[in-house]
């Protein structure tokens, strides 16, 4: 084994990547399988160095003043007296260098995890020149004009400084481009093959099961009614007019313009939340429609084929979405569907922000035909169990879910700028996954409570019915309560109103919440989630199981989302996450680790 050239706790002199400027550093460490050196520099900041870019603070001084006695006072005193001469010594240093000695005269305070691909390898808690550059625009711009020069095509005089047109080439030169995804999720390839296939059969499963007589899993397979029960033109006309009704709702000109979180390349898109609007001219139309005679019972009885005619849509989605995101520009993909792999891709997405004009296909499909589906949906069933239990009515149980259920839509739709801060819309691309989840999934298993209501009533008493009250609006205050907070505090950390809330500097520039809500457990909203979620099987009681199915798979979902997270923030945050993971000690519920 080679012995090591330079010793932890050693200071040397280390090449800051993309450049030929050298800082003091100390080495913290070396790592014999890639053959790097992890090193500190003075601001704080860890990288990862190869030998080569390393060299000994003696050695180094010494060839300095080498150099320095070798240069000739007259061609230093010609150099000094040639403007061009000037221009192109200052134009041929790197744009690279220039913000690494902003970075090393300033110290920004913000940093962020980013990839170098030239000397420094993928590591969390390291910094890049695109990171400080987006890191303080404003305090950037003060030091530094970065107004792009308008090009009118004829030969003027420069007069901007160096370091300006350095910079800007800085931020060229850095244009995020996403890699090829290495960590591959839901199983990866194989997983991918699987999900196609199983997601599309478990939605078509619950509904038969959930509608026979007896829906418990005894009688599993459930009788396949035949083939062309599946398929119903009259459903697809249905389901094509209800998303071409929210469409046209979505790019009316009501509602706030809202701004998006910035991309990797610092942009903020654009979006029209105008959800609430939305939903509320659909119950209209819906009222409008009940009184001139239209039966919505047909949402019942046509269950199935509504959920394959929503299915074909969604997949035909998925295929344009994927073809065109083959022509899509490289800053414009999905990091986590950029793997290589055709069907994973397609499954994962492969665009982050697929745009028709200013029409956010993920935005769009993410908060409107599906949700407020379901509530259409929900309000479907209820006319339903009415009609067949004749029932002058709706039962307390089905009541009951309706009410809770449309208290989180209106309230997701009230507060729709919150989903841009959340993962689908800044990270995950638009492809198979959220298509289907947003048009399928959610519209026709979420409602599967209401569903089973209408052939299987479960009586519920007044003191019963105050419990399940009680305990459905304390989950969803705790819920709302919670995101309001975190929400808040991504928009803006130095908000005079979040000024009592404590955090945890981490080496990314970010901090981690530890007191309000976000310090009694590390998912409030998990918590609130998960109650609102048992208020809602709750009516149902307890003689099959297919109707907490909801609550089941939310279980499933949080503890994977928890597992994922923990290990994501200590890849991204290193010691400050094992610091918030002692201050912050449960993790979903305030018992629980």
């Amino acid at each position: 084994m080679p012995a090591v050239k330079y010793q932890k706790g050693e200071k040397v002199m280390g090449r800051w990547p993309g450049s030929n400027l050298y800082y003091e550093v100390k080495v913290l460490s070396f790592d014999s399988m890639s053959q790097l050196y992890t090193v500190i520099y003075k601001d704080g900041t860890e990288l990862e160095l190869k030998e080569q870019d390393i060299k000994s603070a003696a050695g180094f001084q010494a060839r300095s003043r080498s150099r320095s006695r070798s240069r000739s006072p007259g061609r230093r005193r010609s150099r000094s007296r040639s403007p061009a001469r000037t221009t192109r010594r200052s134009s041929s240093r790197t744009a690279a260098a220039v913000a690494a000695a902003a970075i090393t005269d300033s110290v920004p305070s913000s940093r962020r995890e980013t990839r170098l691909k030239d000397t420094l390898e993928v590591r969390p808690n390291r910094i890049s020149l695109q990171t400080y550059l987006e890191a303080e625009p404003e305090k950037n711009q003060a030091r530094y004009n970065l107004r792009r020069r308008k090009d009118d095509g004829a030969a003027k005089e420069v007069t901007a400084k160096p370091e300006q047109l350095e910079v800007e080439e800085a931020k060229k030169a850095v244009a995020p481009i996403a890699t090829l995804t290495t960590q591959l999720d839901f199983g990866g390839k194989l997983g991918a093959y699987f999900w196609l296939l199983f997601l599309p059969a478990w939605v078509l499963f619950l509904i038969i099961q959930v509608n026979l007589e007896d829906p418990s899993l005894a009688n599993f397979p459930p009788p396949l009614p035949p083939l062309e029960a599946f398929l119903d033109a009259q459903a697809l006309a249905f389901v094509i007019l209800w998303i071409a009704f929210q469409a046209m709702l979505y790019i009316l000109p009501v509602g706030k313009l809202s701004e998006g979180m910035p991309l990797m390349s610092g942009e903020r898109l654009k979006y029209r939340t105008n959800g609430f609007f939305a939903i509320v001219v659909s119950a209209v139309v819906v009222a409008v429609a009940l009184h001139q005679g239209l039966d919505l019972t047909y949402i019942h009885s046509h269950f199935l084929q509504l959920a394959v005619a929503t299915f074909l849509i969604a997949t035909l989605l998925s295929v344009y979405l994927y073809v065109r995101s083959r022509y899509a520009p490289q800053e414009q993909l999905a990091l986590g569907g950029n793997s290589g792999n055709v069907v994973y891709d397609f499954f994962k997405g492969h665009e982050l922000n697929p745009r028709i004009k200013d029409f956010d296909l993920k935005f769009f499909c993410e908060m409107r035909p599906g949700l407020i589906g379901w509530c259409l949906i929900n309000f479907a069933m209820a006319l339903a169990e009415m009609k067949q239990q004749n029932l002058e009515a709706p039962s307390n149980s089905m009541i009951l879910v309706n009410l809770f259920q449309l208290l989180y839509v209106v309230d997701g739709l009230w507060n729709e700028e919150a989903i841009l801060t959340t993962m689908d819309l800044m990270h995950d691309g638009f492809g198979f996954m959220l298509a289907f989840g947003d048009l399928v999934w959610v519209p026709f298993t979420y409602t599967m409570q209401a569903y089973y209501l209408v052939r299987h009533p479960n009586p519920l008493s007044f003191p019963i019915v105050t419990i399940i009250n009680k305990q459905g609006f304390v989950g969803f205050y705790i819920f709302r309560k919670s995101n309001s907070e975190k929400n808040a505090f991504r928009r803006n950390p130095s908000d005079p109103k979040l000024s009592y809330l404590k955090t945890i500097p981490t080496a990314t520039g970010k901090s981690l919440l530890v007191s309000g809500w976000w310090g009694v457990i590390r998912h409030p909203n998990y918590l609130g989630d998960l109650l609102m979620a048992l208020a809602w099987s709750l009516p149902c009681g307890f003689s099959h199981l297919l109707p907490w199915y909801y609550m089941i798979y939310f279980i499933i979902l949080l503890v994977h989302r928890d597992s994922r997270d923990m290990s994501e923030c200590r890849r991204k945050y290193g010691s400050a996450w094992d610091e918030y993971c002692r201050t912050v000690r449960y993790r979903i519920i305030p018992c629980v680790y």
